[in-house]
């Protein structure tokens, strides 16, 4: 068996640049891309520009769970190179557009998964990943390079002498599998008269009835091309149009080792003048090392927003992947000409200054990644929340959920597209916010609106207080989830001048107690007729007949009983009091490790019953200085920064869910973490490093200086703000982003007098405790 470390010794001798690695060394630590590609991050190691449409990433598999991103790091080949992914998702989708460069007979079928060389898949080495730039060498002989523009996508491809060959597959996509029904239902490619390749083909995964459209050029004109269409059907020669479900093109040299050949690949949402439009505008020449040169640039402004000192060289390299993975979603979906497909499925347009942006995993971003950008990029937030605004105006559902190029795949649940509006109005985010009210309004109250899974039950949680676990599944976390949506459109009402709605809002928001039972201290079951589930165990996922009935969103009893990011004092009176709440927090993160069988893979990086690896109680360890014991807040987080993440492809433990898990160690290793993002406020943890410097919009500057700091000094002894103590054990984002200097005084030991007094406890339901 050939070693695939040591094939195709001339490709990968190809030199590196160094325009980003040199930099961010000086900063601290260049990004590994590879992190998260191993266990179930979910992430690609390709070329993307931050926010960008394009993601341009090697495909090592389509089959498995694991590769719902198309890559896994522990795979052993490659199927090719395709031009959209998701990023740490849970659910596969995209991949469109495989560019394959082969050698000797065409193969038009991937082949079997565990033998290379049955079909076009083949083993590869020297993968070489850094922002916006990958390249790799395949076991035909080829050395392959990608970069991108925002855009388009860009391949060179040195082949060996000989004969070669370019296989565009438009059939290409996640979780296929010989023998499954159709994904496709229509497909078209044709050859230009200026020799453009052009096609589209709609698509059912995830998002059911997306389209995607390419305009691909080559460099150099092939010898001939052939079209494929069904059932690998040859089409005649000169042929210049095949049509059906799926296609692929296969592009001809007679001498493909002359000279590289190069490709650059436009796509569009919209339509097939979109993709050329795109193409036009952002490839204007051949000049592939100019545009990696500018890629870098791009990457190197966008990681510069963080830059820190001190820690371990791992810590630094994991600081700036999680950087840099909190910046590739959301993506890009508007044209340059700023058409994009609706919501409501018709083309809709950006204004001149304005975008629109897909792939918003709003379930798990609101918490963490929206607040990150609000801090270090508020112009990029900007955009976004105008974005956010238009679509929920547009969408037939309402506030989104998770959009995807112009589908509402309604996933997860709850309609929690409100919160970033909600957090970026506290912040102070200009925007015409009442645009989005109507539509807010209608998810809120109209209980006839049309629903998707992430909104069910909303007449009943409305009528009864909670939604009844007889009635819907997952009725404990859609009560609490539905809860805090209903304070952030509170805050959003009121913003629209309907002081009644919020009210109504604000009155309902607290509908989460009717799901925790203060008898038992746990988030429990409750059927309509009010009555308790009996027979609860706090570890179990469901507690009815159905087989696959779930009374919580991938969380179990002890992590749904910490759902409440918004009336946290609240929670504290219902649990008994200061005492018996932490109590109950520290018998959280001691509790066995135990899960059920029918426990889903994402309850995953457990400390006890907390899952860090799951979004819904990741602010948890948080909680502890609402009841004042910060310093056991320091002690987890600390714990989390250096167990959780690691500089390894199985670096991230769980999905890192569009960048949510990322944004969660950025903050965290920073020393602040914000609770409730619509509180506009951020709890104090322990930062990990001794000195970061964060810009905050405007040429302000947040220096954070942790003097002396190391792993054994997880507890913060004091504070100081701008030179002056601090007693707090929280600071607000309004004061954070006018910049400034924030001194923590680490310790061995914790100071358990600082941040206790009610007057020094953070805000939540819009007042301290004092």
């Amino acid at each position: 068996m050939v070693d695939r470390r040591s094939l195709i010794a001339g490709g990968l001798a190809l030199a590196a640049t160094p325009a980003i690695a040199g930099r961010r060394r000086e900063m601290g630590g260049a990004p590994n891309l590879f992190i998260g590609t191993g266990g179930t991050g979910h992430t690609y190691p390709g070329a993307a520009l931050p926010f960008g449409m394009v993601q341009l990433s090697p495909d090592t598999g389509v089959e498995r769970w694991e590769t719902c991103s198309g890559y896994h790091r522990g795979d052993t080949s490659i199927l090719g190179f395709s031009h959209t992914h998701l990023s740490g998702t849970g659910i596969g989708d995209l991949l469109d557009v495989l560019v394959v460069p082969g050698t000797g007979a065409v193969r038009l079928q991937p082949g079997e998964e565990d033998k290379p060389g049955s079909g076009y898949r083949q083993r590869f080495a020297g993968e070489h990943a850094e922002p916006g730039y990958y390249r790799v060498g395949l076991e035909n002989g080829v050395a392959a390079e990608l970069t991108v523009t925002e855009r388009t996508g860009w391949h060179r491809y040195r082949f060996p002498k000989g004969a070669g060959h370019i296989l565009v597959d438009l059939s290409h996509l996640v979780l296929d599998r010989p023998g499954a029904r159709p994904l496709i239902d229509e497909a078209m490619l044709a050859i230009e008269a200026d020799g453009t390749l052009t096609g589209t083909r709609r698509t059912f995964r995830w998002a059911k009835g997306r389209r995607i459209f390419l305009a691909l050029q080559l460099s150099r004109r092939p010898d001939r091309i052939t079209l494929v269409g069904d059932g690998d059907i040859e089409q005649p020669a000169g042929a210049a149009q095949v049509t059906g479900k799926r296609l692929k093109a296969v592009l001809h040299y007679d001498d493909a080792g002359k000279a590289p050949v190069m490709i650059r690949c436009g796509i569009s949402a919209v339509d097939i003048a979109g993709a050329r439009a795109n193409l036009d505008a952002e490839a204007a020449h051949w000049d592939f090392d100019r545009v990696r040169s500018v890629a870098a640039d791009y990457w190197r402004n966008a990681l510069d927003v963080v830059r820190v000192e001190g820690g371990t060289t791992d810590q630094r390299t994991i600081l700036s992947s999680a950087l840099y993975h909190a910046q590739v979603a959301p993506t890009l979906v508007s044209d340059v000409d700023g058409r994009y497909p609706g919501l409501n499925g018709e083309v809709q347009n950006a204004p001149a200054d304005g975008a629109a942006y897909s792939s918003y995993s709003l379930w798990d971003t609101y918490r963490a990644l929206h607040p990150l950008l609000t801090l270090v990029q508020p112009e990029r937030t900007k955009q976004l929340i105008d974005d956010l605004i238009r679509q929920t105006a547009q969408s037939p559902f309402g506030p989104l959920v998770w959009p995807l190029q112009g589908k509402e795949t309604g996933t997860m649940i709850g309609w929690h597209g409100v919160v970033p509006l909600a957090e970026a109005h506290a912040k102070g985010i200009e925007a015409d916010y009442a645009a989005a009210w109507p539509a807010i309004r209608k998810r809120s109250f109209d209980f006839a609106a049309p629903d998707k899974e992430n909104s069910r039950g909303r007449d009943l949680y409305d009528r009864l207080g909670f939604v009844p676990a007889d009635k819907i599944n997952e009725s404990v976390s859609r009560t609490q989830e539905y809860a805090y949506d209903d304070w952030a459109s509170a805050r959003l009402a009121r913003a629209a001048g309907a002081g009644a709605d919020a009210d109504r809002l604000t009155k309902r928001s607290g509908n989460w107690r009717n799901v925790i039972d203060g008898g038992i201290g746990f988030a429990r079951p409750r059927f309509a007729d009010g009555k308790w589930w009996k027979a609860y165990d706090p570890i179990q996922l469901g507690h009815m007949p159905e087989p696959d009935w779930r009374d919580y969103t991938e969380a179990n009893g002890w992590q749904a009983t910490f759902l409440n990011q918004h009336d946290i004092y609240g929670l504290i009176a219902h649990l008994g009091g200061d005492a018996k709440f932490e109590a109950k927090l520290d018998a959280l993160f001691d509790a066995p490790s135990t899960l059920p069988a029918n426990a889903p893979p994402d309850i995953s990086g457990l400390v006890g019953q907390y899952a860090h690896g799951n979004e819904p109680d990741q602010h948890a360890p948080y909680l502890y200085a609402y009841a004042g014991a910060p310093w056991k807040t320091q002690a987890m987080v600390r714990r989390l920064c250096t167990e959780m993440y690691r500089n390894d492809p199985d670096g991230i433990i769980g999905n890192d869910d569009c960048g949510q898990m990322s944004a969660w160690f950025v903050f965290s290793t920073l020393g602040f973490y914000p609770v409730d993002p619509v509180e506009a406020a951020y709890v104090f943890g322990s930062p990990l490093f001794e000195r970061a410097e964060v810009s905050v919009g405007g040429g302000r500057k947040l220096v954070i200086e942790a003097p002396g700091n190391g792993p054994d000094t997880p507890y913060v002894a004091a504070v100081t703000w701008n030179g002056r103590p601090w007693t707090r054990s929280w600071i607000s984002h309004a004061e954070l982003a006018k910049g400034g200097a924030l001194r923590f005084i680490m310790a061995r030991t914790p100071n358990r007098a600082f941040g206790r007094p009610v007057a020094d406890r953070p805000p939540s339901f819009g007042r301290t405790p004092a």
